[in-house]
């Protein structure tokens, strides 16, 4: 067995920031914990996801990428791509000489783990989501293992073992961890100059990095009802839409917080009693590593529609409940805001049980199965 404090790992995680943020997760723990690793990227984020990882103190590589498309121009791109992200990614291999590669999927890592192949370097796998993508499906066949962050909804689609390693979270929300609602509150106030208090129900909205439309206009609260008076908000609009958000809290009878979007999040989650979201796999494991109630509204048009394999793993455990998108209203927002604010405790005591399904160990998890495996 390959002891981690000697290990080092090649992690191609270009892509999303569900394949890069897990990928940047594990590359810093493995870093502190004595070993080496480097970030294979590509795609249109590559250049502020270079940035990132110098921040972090990781070192990366990246490559250019087309992704496949339905003209000849579009699929001639591809293939060049994929031909150069080949080549480029041997070189790299040969150059810093890892004990394995990590791919944490997205059809950005088939030139990375071509190359792999090639080299006979033992190909791992992670994959975010509940229904294993199309990509890690693929590499199944030539992978050692894959590493899982729930279960698999279509486990008998996979050809290699998997093992659930759980989901390696923001390194900054584990550093700083669960603060007592009442910590967080003063926190949050200094934050963002705001007046909410401890004791009363606090809810937070968002819609994942880009904010959700549809999350946005459907939450409008009667400002004639007495009981909003006690409701604290903290929405996260999503870029570009705070104007009109502004425009639409005008009347709203509670406190409350709005922001495009905030690094604050470990706070924040600290200090709310119930939460309104996506189903993004990053997302749902946030929530349970945090023990946080929520209303999940699972983004209609994610691949496959794996957002759905999210929230139901979160509903399975008694963490949340499903509001579909086409479902989404006024009405029902309204609904599920009644009854959070009728008996916010029993929110928060739901919310506990999220906690039975996380991972904080996640990172650890996911270099041990490698160890164990080369």
């Amino acid at each position: 067995m390959k002891d981690k404090t000697s290990l080092r790992l090649l992690i191609s995680c270009g892509g999303t920031g569900g394949h890069f943020n897990p990928g940047l997760g594990i590359a810093k723990y493995l870093n502190q914990s004595g070993g080496k690793s480097m970030l294979l990227l590509g795609g249109k984020h590559a250049e502020a996801q270079m940035k990132t990882s110098a921040d972090a103190g990781v070192d990366a590589a990246s490559f250019l990428y087309h992704r496949p498309g339905k003209n000849p121009l579009q699929m001639l791109k591809f293939l060049k791509a994929v031909i150069c992200g080949f080549r480029f990614s041997r070189k790299l291999i040969k150059e810093f000489q890892p004990d394995a590669i990590l791919i944490m999927g997205s059809s950005i890592s088939l030139p990375a783990a071509l190359g792999a192949w090639s080299l006979h370097l033992p190909i791992f796998l992670h994959d975010g989501n509940a229904r294993v993508g199309k990509a890690n499906r693929t590499l199944s066949r030539i992978a050692r293992k894959l590493a899982l962050s729930f279960p698999a909804a279509n486990s008998n689609t996979l050809h290699c073992p998997c093992e659930l390693t759980g989901l390696p979270l923001r390194q900054a929300l584990v550093d700083e961890g669960i603060l007592p609602k009442a910590d967080a509150i003063v926190k949050l106030n200094q934050l963002f100059d705001a007046d909410f208090s401890p004791e009363k129900p606090t809810l937070l909205i968002f819609g994942g990095s880009l904010g959700a439309q549809k999350i946005n206009s459907s939450f409008v609260m009667p400002h004639d009802d007495p009981a909003m008076k006690n409701l604290q908000v903290i929405h996260l609009t999503g870029p570009g839409k705070l104007a009109e958000m502004t425009e639409q809290y005008k009347n709203f009878p509670g406190k409350y917080i709005l922001r495009e979007a905030s690094h604050e999040m470990g706070v924040i989650y600290s200090a709310v009693d119930a939460v309104i979201c996506r189903a993004g796999g990053s997302t749902v494991s946030e929530l349970s590593f945090f023990g946080k109630y929520a209303l999940l509204i699972p983004y209609p048009f994610a691949a496959e529609l794996h957002q759905n394999d999210n929230a139901n793993y979160l509903v399975s455990g008694g963490g949340a409940e499903i509001l579909y998108d086409t479902d989404c209203s006024v009405e029902k927002m309204q609904e599920f805001v009644k009854r959070f604010l009728a008996d916010p405790e029993s929110f928060r005591m739901r919310g506990e049980n999220s906690k039975k399904t996380a991972h904080p160990d996640a990172a650890d998890a996911v270099i041990q199965m490698i160890c164990k495996n080369i």
